[in-house]
């Protein structure tokens, strides 16, 4: 059975879990699961977003929060102290999928699956759904000899914070024309709690690999390895 480290945090900021995972994924060889929830607001777009076309400047100007243009590609999302981060860094040889988006994303999906026992969830496009309601955002950075993909999940949203997206010219098929509002749900409409969703992944885990809980020092030492960095913040 494969080996993966398991890195679970609290409250860690998004452009910090940014940069450690792009050094996970560049400058490592071991798989990874990354679990994070109560980040601070921030904006996060794919490495091609530019922010005239897919953010409200004026919002922006007024109420400034951090904007960050991480590694991988992807859409544009407002994170806050309720969206939950899961990030998955593996070798090629490490689960039976082609190293591809769509296969990986199905594979992300099965192990999901028990853990939303709604009849509606699934995976669409590149979205976690609840019937035609996006509760997840998904991006992946492939490499020769290994993957990432990650996720935030929205347990619960502020509603204001929708206001500094623009409807973005490429959306899902899905979507239509509909605002953020409409478009998203709440994980918190239909599951208990977030520590047992994300206990539960967990344990999703363990049927595929040996879970080794692995401290934040240990991850971070990484950091100091030579290796190319992409993800930058923009303004904070």
């Amino acid at each position: 059975m494969e080996e993966i480290h398991l890195l679970q945090l609290e409250g860690y900021p998004i452009w910090d879990q940014l940069a450690l995972e792009e050094a996970l994924v560049r400058a490592d060889t071991r798989n990874w699961c990354l679990i994070n929830h109560g980040s601070p607001t921030a904006i996060v777009m794919g490495i091609s977003g530019k922010p005239e076309r897919l953010l409200n400047q004026e919002l922006l100007s007024n109420k400034p929060v951090p904007l960050i243009k991480r590694f991988s590609g992807g859409g544009t999302v407002v994170v806050d102290h309720h969206t939950l981060f899961i990030t998955l860094i593996c070798r090629h040889h490490a689960v039976p999928v082609e190293p591809y988006p769509q296969p990986i994303m199905r594979w992300t999906e099965k192990l999901y699956a028990p853990l939303l026992p709604h009849p509606l969830f699934s995976l669409r496009e590149h979205d976690y759904v609840l019937g035609d309601h996006k509760f997840g955002g998904n991006a992946q950075y492939l490499k020769k000899d290994r993957w990432l993909h990650h996720s935030s999940l929205l347990w619960d949203y502020d509603a204001d914070n929708m206001q500094y997206l623009l409807l973005p010219e490429r959306r899902p098929t899905y979507r239509k024309e509909r605002n953020h509002n409409d478009f998203l749900c709440r994980l918190k409409d239909h599951l208990p709690c977030p520590h047992a969703f994300l206990t539960g992944i967990v344990q999703q885990l363990r049927h595929q690999f040996h879970v080794l809980n692995t401290p934040l020092e240990q991850a971070k030492e990484v950091l100091s390895i030579h290796h190319r960095t992409a993800t930058t913040l923009l303004h904070h």
